[in-house]
């Protein structure tokens, strides 16, 4: 692995925090200490929205097809640099090695790749109007835009919001979650090596009060783009406020995913597995709550259970680790209170709900997959838990399968197992969510927009949809031939 990076990245350099302030970045695995990164306040922020706000004019005026050009050498890079990001991203979040390798960083450099390609296929329209006129519409960038990252998948949101916010032309200021910030330094090292002009991006780590605050309320930017809880996105709104820039919200969730009595079981089971326990359920889109037919509930949750046991705890830098670590002791403790919650409301514990008893793992932040019975209205079954827990409960028919599913004030990813194709494509329409998979889950690529309704936010990253929110339309009529009478007649 390449040594770490722990400085800021302002202006093509890396540099100290103005005060030299550090963060302590631990393992989860064993909770020692990594290294100690700079810590961005409010004067490092106005230094790299200075940064991004000169290097502005001259990005958004090269070609597209250069920033495309650019764009996709750096996911060659990332692709050349796998393991090492791999075992980066491992350490610092606690992803099986596995998953980091064949998942995070391929979806990484799939991103940068698809947005490479689009750079300079993102076209404007004409419009018909009246004749005489040529009215055509273009699609400018906004200018400077902040993105800020949480600490799940550090590595792929990152290249979520750069991707379509560069091709489209504009410069960033990035704040990763102090927590995971690692790897996103490693990818402005990448930017630097294949030729990004400097300020083009500027990464700073920071406290969300403090770096990702001024971040959201500084007047030199023009959008803010947030990965995180719905709380933290409200207070990301009202600091917004001050210049009206342009909000995009990526919030929490609590995904349904919903079981019919002739899905096929296997495949259900298999599939509401990675739905709920992959990263260590540390997924907004994750399918935190079962909703299963009562006809199949005792076979479904027999074998369930069973998988979710026999799920291998471990090392995430060890090949067979199959579920690592949670990405804090804070954040564990958080998720084992859950367990407390959901027996207080009367909840059962099918499996799981404590760290596991290997002493090998004891120092780090394990949680066991945990498997709840719980009522549609109590709290375990309404709030995001965020972990590798997941609730239970059974439903008679489809009205009352989708009044639970809809019950929940997020509406975010969602899933549903049925061989009935009518029934497939009703429940879809119907579920309130941005995403629903069929027969499957958590299914995501580059050119499919990716977002909410209600509490999980709004705005989409991916797609089409993702660079229309990092462009304005700019209406352009043009008088042709024709005759515009005086309107004053003198």
């Amino acid at each position: 692995m390449t040594s770490i990076q722990n400085k800021l990245f302002i202006d093509g350099r890396f540099v100290d925090a103005v005060d030299e302030a550090t963060i302590d970045v631990f393992n989860p695995h064993d909770n020692t200490l990594i290294t100690r990164v700079a810590e961005a306040r409010a004067a490092d922020v106005d230094r790299a929205v200075e940064a991004a706000a000169r290097a502005f004019p001259k990005w958004s005026a090269t070609a597209a097809a250069e920033r495309g050009r650019l764009l996709l050498k750096l996911a060659d890079r990332i692709e050349a640099e796998a393991d090492g990001l791999a075992r980066l991203e491992a350490i610092d979040t606690g992803h099986p090695i596995r998953d980091a390798r064949n998942i995070d960083v391929m979806r990484t450099a799939a991103c940068y790749r698809y947005f490479g390609g689009m750079a300079d296929k993102f076209q404007g329209s004409v419009v018909p109007v009246e004749a005489g006129f040529l009215n055509y519409v273009q699609r400018a960038p906004i200018g400077v835009v902040g993105q800020i990252v949480p600490w799940n998948f550090p590595l792929m949101f990152t290249s979520w919001k750069l991707g379509p916010a560069l091709a489209a032309g504009n410069t960033v200021v990035m704040k990763p979650s102090e927590i995971t910030p690692l790897s996103t330094l490693r990818i402005a090292e990448l930017m630097a090596e294949v030729g990004f002009p400097e300020g083009v991006v500027n990464v700073v780590i920071g406290y969300g009060h403090t770096a990702g605050q001024h971040l959201a309320e500084h007047p030199g930017v023009g959008k803010i783009s947030f990965t995180g809880s719905t709380a933290v996105g409200r207070r990301i709104v009202d600091a917004s406020r001050g210049n009206l820039k342009r909000v995009q919200l990526e919030l929490g969730g609590k995904g349904a995913n919903i079981v019919f009595e002739d899905a096929n079981l296997a495949a259900a089971v298999n599939g509401s597995a990675w739905a709920i326990f992959h990263n260590q359920g540390q997924a907004c889109i994750a399918g935190s709550r079962l909703i299963i037919h009562e006809r199949v509930a005792d076979e479904f949750l027999d074998r369930f259970t069973g998988l979710a046991k026999s799920i291998r705890l471990g090392n995430p830098l060890d090949p067979q680790t199959e579920m690592g670590p949670l990405t804090s002791t804070v954040h564990r403790d958080r998720v084992l209170s859950y367990v407390d919650i959901a027996r207080e409301q009367g909840g059962e514990i099918l499996a799981g709900g404590k760290p596991p008893a290997d002493p090998a793992l004891a120092a780090g932040c394990y949680v066991e997959p945990t498997v709840v019975r719980a009522r549609p209205a109590d709290r375990v079954s309404q709030e995001e838990v965020f972990g590798p827990f997941v609730t239970v409960t059974t439903f008679k028919d489809d009205a009352e399968a989708l009044a639970i599913a809809n019950s929940t004030e997020y509406g975010l990813g969602s899933g549903l197992w049925t061989r009935d194709l009518s029934r497939a494509h009703r429940m879809a329409g119907a579920i309130r969510a941005g995403m629903v998979w069929i027969n499957s889950y958590k299914r995501v690529n580059p050119g499919s927009p990716f977002g909410g309704v209600g509490q999980s936010g709004y705005g989409r990253e991916m797609g089409f949809e993702a660079m229309h929110d990092y462009t304005e339309a700019r209406s352009v009529w043009v008088n042709v031939d024709a005759a515009i009478p005086p309107h004053f007649k003198r």
